[in-house]
This record gives C-alpha cells, sequence and structure tokens, in this order.
C-alpha cells in the first residue's frame, strides 16, 4: 500500500520503507557533505558519529554513518532524512523535510522545511558515499 506524505513531501511516495527522489536532479555529494556540517542545516555531527576526521566533535545519540551507504539504499535513507518518525515513531531526529503535525515550531519557520528537495537529495547522495565500515 502506497502512503503519501503531508506538507512539503506530499509527492514523495512511501513504500516499504523507502521515498523516491524528490526532483529530477541528482544530488550532489559534496553539497551533502557541507549541508551535514553546517549548524543552520544539517548539523548531522550533533548526533551522529561520521567517519570525518576534519571535525573534531561527533555525538553518539545517533547510529554512526559509516557504512550507512551501504546498509541502506537511496530510497530508505532519502526516508531517514525526509522524516525518520515513519520508520520509528520514538525517533529524536528532526523531520528535515516534513512540515505537518511538528510541535512547537517558531512563527517564521512554520510551513518551512529545514532542507529543500534538492538539499535532501544532496544529503543523500553524500550518505551513499559512505560505504566503508570503521
Amino acid at each position: 500500500m502506497l502512503l503519501l506524505l503531508a506538507g512539503a513531501a506530499a509527492e514523495a511516495q512511501v513504500a516499504e520503507g523507502s521515498v523516491a527522489p524528490l526532483t529530477d536532479q541528482p544530488g550532489d555529494p559534496a553539497r551533502g557533505k557541507d549541508i551535514m556540517l553546517d549548524p543552520a542545516r544539517g548539523n548531522c555531527l550533533i548526533c551522529h558519529p561520521a567517519p570525518m576526521a576534519e571535525v573534531e566533535f561527533h555525538g553518539d545519540v545517533g547510529p554512526d554513518l559509516a557504512g550507512v551507504g551501504r546498509r541502506y539504499n537511496t530510497g530508505e535513507l532519502r526516508l531517514r532524512v525526509v522524516d525518520a518518525r515513519r520508520l520509528n515513531p520514538a525517533s529524536v531526529m528532526p523531520a528535515y523535510h516534513r512540515t505537518d503535525g511538528l510541535h512547537r515550531v517558531l512563527k517564521e519557520y512554520r510551513g518551512k522545511p529545514i532542507l529543500t528537495k534538492q538539499e535532501v537529495e544532496d544529503v543523500v547522495a553524500y550518505l551513499m558515499t559512505l560505504t566503508e565500515n570503521r
């Protein structure tokens, strides 16, 4: 059965734990890495350890991103970035491309996703490059 994510990702079909591409443009892994490191956009390393030796601090709340590109396919990773709570309702990971059903959102951010569709694709493209385990 196909379900539709509401809000900004309404056209992304969710089937069997994955999301179809959000854009016609392929993601750019270099931009994706920049987004992941940017405290105003992704800030992924605040929670996740990752194979990025150039960054001193890595969080340990989320799973290690080393090897994530081998553990999941692009659609599965995209779903985790778009809205990880679709897979785990208790997840503390932000919904980077969902706007509905959120609580305590500042007025100026209501209705706006954290990441654009292309930024989601860029992050997923970078995550797919992380194929080596530690």
